[in-house]
């Protein structure tokens, strides 16, 4: 066990997430590690509490509790199953030099926690493909939203990668399928997001709450939120495939849009609730019926990016979550009947 330490951001580490500056001098920490430390305030930057993206800056002083020594750190997720080894590298869909793709399943989260062993962030691993660092995250999906992932392989494109999605300097299309169709088949959704608290000390199944735009400004917590969506097809009126847009980039915004004009994301468990339609109220969420699987049905479909060092398009495409795509097969539809962009042209 090391004693506490007040380390200073060096003259080439500038500029980047707290977590990130601390995996790199401390590689046997986890990021659900790392997390707890920031939330007990026992990491602190300049004197002061923080969170784990906290951005560090040249010069600051960084205070470091006392950390275990790596052979006593528990490494599962570095010391990986042949299994999720060949799952994770199954999941890639574009590679170069700076960035890396994945199809991220559903179910699997993005990053761990404290009880959380498998995960995107520990597996990346075993996405070097001869590098000496690990890949780093620069956004995040759901744990049950499937589709495209990025990767930065080094950290000037981690920086740009960063600047992309903090800006909104992407095009991001997800697919989804909800209960009934929405009318009109082509709109907006510009309600709020407010967090409304868990129960547990670590605020478990928090949700956010829809308040109307006019509400926003009033209302302690919330942010402003906008998603386009359109109708792709639908099946009579019982349900809808739709191709959805986050404008702002909120927390389980598709997920609470969708429900809040009552057409939740079919196998939402947190935002299909039993009053809305075709849901059987059984704890499960928005359903219909067993001939279609139970989890959610949302994908993250594309994305087009400015490539952080060639400044070209990069557009990633990811296939549909075998849950997803034999739902299609079921209703008769195909990924080929959906264009790159159903929005271009019509908002």
């Amino acid at each position: 066990m090391s004693r506490v330490q007040n380390l200073t951001i060096g003259p080439d580490e500038g500029d980047q997430r707290l977590d990130r500056w601390i995996k790199r001098r401390f590689p046997h920490l986890q990021q659900g590690g790392i997390e707890k430390m920031c939330r007990k305030g026992e990491i602190r930057v300049e004197g002061g509490r923080v969170k784990s993206n906290t951005r560090v800056e040249v010069g600051q002083s960084v205070r470091i509790p006392p950390l275990p020594d790596a052979n006593e750190v528990d490494n599962r997720p570095r010391d990986m199953k042949k299994a999720d080894i060949e799952l994770i590298q199954g999941c890639v869909i574009y590679k170069d030099d700076h960035v890396i793709a994945i199809n991220k399943p559903a179910g699997l989260p993005t990053q761990g926690g404290s009880k959380q062993l498998r995960h995107v962030d520990g597996f990346a691993e075993a996405l070097k493909f001869g590098y000496d660092e690990k890949p780093r995250l620069v956004h995040r999906l759901d744990k049950d939203t499937s589709g495209v992932l990025v990767l930065a392989r080094t950290r000037m494109a981690a920086k740009s990668l960063t600047e992309a999605f903090r800006h909104r300097n992407t095009e991001k299309i997800y697919w989804a399928l909800v209960a009934g169709v929405p009318i009109p088949k082509l709109g907006s959704i510009k309600y709020g997001l407010v967090k409304q608290g868990g129960h547990g000390a670590k605020g478990d199944n928090e949700r956010m709450t829809c308040v109307h735009p006019k509400d926003v400004d009033k209302t302690f917590g919330a942010k402003r939120a906008h998603t386009d969506y359109t109708v792709l097809t639908s099946l009579a009126d019982r349900t809808a495939w739709l191709a959805m847009t986050p404008v702002t980039g909120r927390t389980h915004q598709l997920r609470a849009h969708a429900a809040e004009i009552g057409h939740p994301i079919i196998g939402d468990g947190k935002y299909g609730t039993a009053n809305v339609q075709d849901n059987p109220g059984d704890g499960w969420g928005a359903g219909m019926g067993e001939e279609v699987g139970r989890k959610l049905h949302l994908h993250a479909r594309s994305l087009r990016i400015e490539h952080p060092e060639t400044g070209k398009e990069l557009w990633l495409k990811a296939s549909l979550p075998p849950h997803m795509e034999k739902t299609w097969n079921l209703f008769g539809w195909a990924e080929s009947h959906a264009p790159d962009n159903p929005f271009e042209g019509l908002l």
